[in-house]
Protein backbone atom coordinates (compact mmCIF):
# COMPACT_ATOMS: atom_id res chain seq x y z
CA UNK A 1 0.00 0.00 0.00
CA UNK A 2 1.07 3.56 -0.55
CA UNK A 3 0.78 6.95 1.58
CA UNK A 4 -1.66 8.88 0.22
CA UNK A 5 -0.69 13.02 -0.56
CA UNK A 6 -0.71 14.70 2.81
CA UNK A 7 -3.94 16.64 3.39
CA UNK A 8 -6.10 18.57 5.95
CA UNK A 9 -7.76 17.63 9.31
CA UNK A 10 -11.40 16.83 7.39
CA UNK A 11 -10.04 15.38 4.55
CA UNK A 12 -8.08 12.78 6.59
CA UNK A 13 -10.90 12.10 9.00
CA UNK A 14 -13.15 11.19 5.85
CA UNK A 15 -10.42 8.82 4.26
CA UNK A 16 -10.07 7.16 7.54
CA UNK A 17 -13.82 6.73 8.31
CA UNK A 18 -13.83 4.80 4.38
CA UNK A 19 -10.91 3.27 4.98
CA UNK A 20 -8.97 4.65 2.30
CA UNK A 21 -6.23 2.44 0.59
CA UNK A 22 -3.82 3.50 -2.05
CA UNK A 23 -2.95 0.77 -4.03
CA UNK A 24 -1.36 2.73 -6.90
CA UNK A 25 -0.18 5.79 -7.84
CA UNK A 26 1.73 7.27 -11.34
CA UNK A 27 1.21 9.77 -13.47
CA UNK A 28 -0.87 8.06 -15.71
CA UNK A 29 -3.05 5.38 -13.39
CA UNK A 30 -4.38 5.65 -9.55
CA UNK A 31 -6.00 2.90 -7.99
CA UNK A 32 -7.72 3.10 -4.55
CA UNK A 33 -9.93 0.89 -2.40
CA UNK A 34 -12.67 2.17 0.02
CA UNK A 35 -15.20 0.67 2.53
CA UNK A 36 -18.01 2.50 2.62
CA UNK A 37 -21.18 1.99 5.16
CA UNK A 38 -24.12 3.64 7.56
CA UNK A 39 -20.88 6.43 8.68
CA UNK A 40 -21.34 7.65 4.90
CA UNK A 41 -25.00 7.38 4.57
CA UNK A 42 -27.61 9.97 3.90
CA UNK A 43 -31.07 10.40 5.45
CA UNK A 44 -32.13 7.55 3.57
CA UNK A 45 -29.74 4.53 3.85
CA UNK A 46 -27.91 5.48 1.13
CA UNK A 47 -24.27 6.27 0.61
CA UNK A 48 -23.83 10.13 -0.01
CA UNK A 49 -22.87 11.53 -3.02
CA UNK A 50 -20.12 13.41 -2.06
CA UNK A 51 -18.83 10.68 -0.82
CA UNK A 52 -18.07 9.74 -4.33
CA UNK A 53 -17.40 12.98 -5.34
CA UNK A 54 -14.65 13.44 -2.61
CA UNK A 55 -13.13 10.22 -3.95
CA UNK A 56 -13.08 11.27 -7.70
CA UNK A 57 -11.49 14.54 -6.83
CA UNK A 58 -9.22 13.10 -4.11
CA UNK A 59 -7.78 9.51 -6.31
CA UNK A 60 -7.40 11.82 -9.48
CA UNK A 61 -5.39 14.60 -7.54
CA UNK A 62 -3.44 11.88 -6.57
CA UNK A 63 -2.20 11.35 -9.96
CA UNK A 64 -2.70 14.61 -11.33
CA UNK A 65 -0.11 15.62 -9.05
CA UNK A 66 2.68 12.85 -9.94
CA UNK A 67 2.07 13.76 -13.09
CA UNK A 68 3.56 17.14 -12.88
CA UNK A 69 5.53 17.02 -9.35
CA UNK A 70 9.10 16.33 -11.78
CA UNK A 71 8.03 19.70 -13.59
CA UNK A 72 8.08 21.51 -9.89
CA UNK A 73 4.52 21.72 -10.17
CA UNK A 74 1.17 20.22 -8.57
CA UNK A 75 -2.13 20.20 -9.92
CA UNK A 76 -5.65 21.75 -8.30
CA UNK A 77 -9.17 20.51 -9.28
CA UNK A 78 -11.04 23.35 -11.04
CA UNK A 79 -14.39 20.94 -12.17
CA UNK A 80 -15.60 18.31 -10.50
CA UNK A 81 -18.34 16.18 -12.21
CA UNK A 82 -19.59 12.95 -10.50
CA UNK A 83 -22.58 10.66 -11.61
CA UNK A 84 -24.11 8.62 -9.25
CA UNK A 85 -25.48 5.62 -10.99
CA UNK A 86 -26.22 2.63 -8.33
CA UNK A 87 -27.32 2.91 -4.84
CA UNK A 88 -24.98 1.82 -2.36
CA UNK A 89 -25.59 0.80 1.55
CA UNK A 90 -22.29 -0.70 2.16
CA UNK A 91 -19.81 -1.95 0.38
CA UNK A 92 -16.34 -2.29 -0.83
CA UNK A 93 -15.45 -0.06 -4.00
CA UNK A 94 -12.63 0.26 -6.12
CA UNK A 95 -11.63 3.64 -7.21
CA UNK A 96 -9.84 3.91 -10.76
CA UNK A 97 -8.69 7.01 -12.12
CA UNK A 98 -6.55 8.32 -15.50
CA UNK A 99 -6.20 11.06 -17.65
CA UNK A 100 -8.12 11.89 -20.75
CA UNK A 101 -5.86 14.64 -21.22
CA UNK A 102 -2.72 16.29 -19.71
CA UNK A 103 -1.50 19.24 -21.20
CA UNK A 104 0.90 22.05 -19.91
CA UNK A 105 -1.24 23.74 -17.78
CA UNK A 106 -4.79 21.59 -17.59
CA UNK A 107 -5.15 17.64 -16.68
CA UNK A 108 -8.64 16.02 -17.31
CA UNK A 109 -8.86 12.92 -15.56
CA UNK A 110 -11.66 10.27 -15.48
CA UNK A 111 -12.55 8.32 -12.66
CA UNK A 112 -14.38 5.35 -12.03
CA UNK A 113 -15.90 3.44 -8.68
CA UNK A 114 -16.51 -0.19 -8.73
CA UNK A 115 -17.88 -2.75 -6.52
CA UNK A 116 -15.78 -5.01 -5.66
CA UNK A 117 -17.86 -8.19 -4.99
CA UNK A 118 -19.65 -7.69 -8.46
CA UNK A 119 -17.44 -5.19 -10.37
CA UNK A 120 -20.45 -3.00 -11.20
CA UNK A 121 -20.06 0.54 -11.87
CA UNK A 122 -21.88 2.37 -8.85
CA UNK A 123 -20.27 6.13 -9.74
CA UNK A 124 -18.17 8.02 -12.40
CA UNK A 125 -16.65 11.19 -12.31
CA UNK A 126 -14.08 14.03 -14.25
CA UNK A 127 -11.59 16.22 -12.71
CA UNK A 128 -10.27 19.03 -14.31
CA UNK A 129 -7.49 20.25 -12.83
CA UNK A 130 -4.85 23.36 -13.04
CA UNK A 131 -0.99 22.93 -12.98
CA UNK A 132 0.67 25.66 -10.73
CA UNK A 133 4.19 25.74 -9.26
CA UNK A 134 5.14 24.17 -6.13
CA UNK A 135 5.03 26.74 -3.13
CA UNK A 136 8.51 28.40 -2.33
CA UNK A 137 8.16 26.09 1.06
CA UNK A 138 6.94 22.82 -0.52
Amino acid sequence: MIEPLPSGPIVEQIRTSMGYRLHERSGSRVRATLTLGEAHHQPFGRVHGGIYAIAVEGVASEGACAAVVDRGMYAVGTSNTTDFLRPVTADEVEVLAEPIFQGRTQQLWQVSITRLRDGKLVARGQLRLQNLPLPEDA
